[in-house]
């Protein structure tokens, strides 16, 4: 079985400390799905328009990555460009070009709806609710990530989307924004009361939280000394994240304690180069001494000191 994933394919330019990129492949979907393509077979739904280069398709298929829910489109493929000069956790967008995303209609076949996992990656929230409609009764864990624009302009879609996952994968800021709680905790119970079972925020350079029923997972980001350009590093993770949980046999605990570790792992690759420079030609040693690596710099032993 596969991972469905439904999110944007796009070309991005970005200026960062480290120098200037432009027309980078990128997008939401293609983060996820390059990410999550080392652990499990990944089906990709998205649109491009008539520009997009063929190279970039045969990338996406050397990671056994299904590109058939790829429409084309006339037009050109979607853009955005920004600059992270000023806060590398922060970029401001410079420019959007939605081109052939403001038709974009998914449309699930019978294949796609057999999907065990879907990650909803950050598109309108009507356009996600219609995919996970579209779902049939082999969907087994959902997962979903959004942005400030949509908490701005369709809170209420958003909101309503929200009821009906099992995890949402957010920012601190959005968090609080949707929540309107300053406290981090407060914010993660007052969206696990929205529906979904699990609640990851993301913590850019400080980490990640994990939110579930009976338990909390904090760790740190993975220390990377030069940050080269941190877009795609969420999707990067959320990859990471549902392809390590979709090789478990279920979702316990631990399942969830190292899938988060992986979606950590994921997205510390992709700051280091940009766009999918360096997590397109990754090797599972490299994955896997990078996650021994976390376990070295985060495992104690516990000892109990007495305090007189």
């Amino acid at each position: 079985m596969t991972i469905l994933a439904v999110g944007t394919i796009a070309y991005d330019s970005v200026e960062t400390p480290a120098g200037t990129s432009n027309e980078q492949l990128g997008g939401s979907g293609v983060y996820f799905s390059l990410s999550a393509s080392y652990f499990s077979n990944v089906t990709l739904m998205g649109v491009i328009g008539k520009d997009f280069k063929g190279s970039d398709i045969s990338l996406l298929k050397s990671h056994k990555i299904d590109t058939s829910g790829i429409k084309t489109s006339n037009g050109n493929t979607f853009r955005w460009k920004a600059n992270y000069n000023d806060n590398i956790n922060n970029a401001i967008t410079l420019e959007t070009q939605l081109n052939v995303l403001k038709n974009f209609d998914p449309e699930v076949n019978v294949e796609q709806s057999n999907s065990e996992y879907l990650f909803l990656a950050n598109i309108d929230p009507k356009l996600q609710n219609k995919v996970l409609h579209s779902m049939s009764h082999t969907l087994k864990f959902s997962a979903l990530d959004t942005m400030d624009f949509w908490i701005n302009n369709d809170i209420a879609g958003l909101k309503n989307i929200i009821s009906q996952v099992d995890t949402l994968i957010i920012n601190e800021s959005e968090a609080k924004q949707i929540t309107d709680e300053p406290n981090l905790s407060k914010a993660a119970i007052a969206l696990s009361g929205m529906g979904p079972q699990i609640i990851i925020i993301k913590l850019g350079e400080y980490g990640v939280s994990l939110f579930a029923s009976g338990f909390k997972f904090i760790i740190p980001a993975f220390p990377i000394e030069n940050i080269v350009d941190p877009t795609g590093a969420g999707d990067s993770f959320a990859g990471g994240f549902m392809g390590y949980l979709h090789t478990c046999p279920d979702i316990s605990e631990n399942a969830l304690r190292n899938a988060v570790v992986c979606g950590n792992v994921m997205a510390s690759f992709t700051v280091e180069d940009f766009g999918t420079k360096k997590i397109r030609s990754l090797s599972m040693k490299e994955i896997l001494q990078r996650f021994n690596q976390f376990w070295e710099l985060t495992k104690f032993e516990r000892d109990f000191i007495k305090i007189k």
